[in-house]
């Protein structure tokens, strides 16, 4: 089963630098530094999970490839990635933008399917792990998201995204492990 509890998605306390609370969901959210997002920047192969049904305990995960390349731009203060799912016939880009004043990232996700910019999830890192926080919808009704990003070293990531009802149990329901494109 891929229900989790707060306060982590993967079992260490988080977030671990607040700075600024979110009122909506009472969560603190943490800060960052602008060059946070600076080890993304070129080409990855990626490994997806993604869960094929949210909201019921499954544990039974769709496995596709994609590739993503990742610049940085006006000095770091906005990061963006464009990830191709060739296998789902479908493309997706992250805009990534840093308050210098908040010293938080916002990130934005839109996909090709339906064209429309989706709502931020706010946050930053803390060493080498990045936590975002953000409310969305998920099938018409309202849901809290989190973005978690772990550095693996200069060649590798994971990015993994949890949904939550009541912003106290989470369900993972997407992973995505990041593999640098030499060359």
């Amino acid at each position: 089963m891929s229900l989790l509890s707060l306060p982590s998605l993967s079992g260490a306390a988080s977030p671990r630098s607040p700075a600024s609370g979110n009122a909506s969901s009472g969560i603190k959210l943490p800060t960052g530094d602008v060059r946070d997002f600076d080890f993304l920047v070129g080409t990855w192969s990626i490994v997806n999970r993604r869960l094929k049904k949210r909201w019921v305990g499954s544990n039974d995960w769709d496995v596709f490839p994609s590739t993503a390349h990742c610049r940085s731009h006006m000095g770091g203060i906005v990061n963006i990635d464009e990830a191709v799912f060739p296998t789902k016939g479908w493309s997706g880009m992250t805009l990534r933008t840093f308050s210098v004043e908040k010293r938080q990232w916002s990130l934005y996700w839109i996909n090709s399917r339906i064209g429309e910019l989706l709502p931020p999830v706010v946050g930053g890192f803390t060493g080498d792990r990045g936590e975002f926080y953000g409310d969305d919808t998920d099938e018409g009704r309202p849901i809290k998201a989190v973005f978690q990003w772990t550095r693996l070293g200069p060649d590798a990531a994971r990015w993994q995204q949890a949904f939550s009802l009541d912003g106290k149990t989470w369900e993972t329901n997407w992973i995505m492990e990041h593999t640098r494109v030499k060359g």
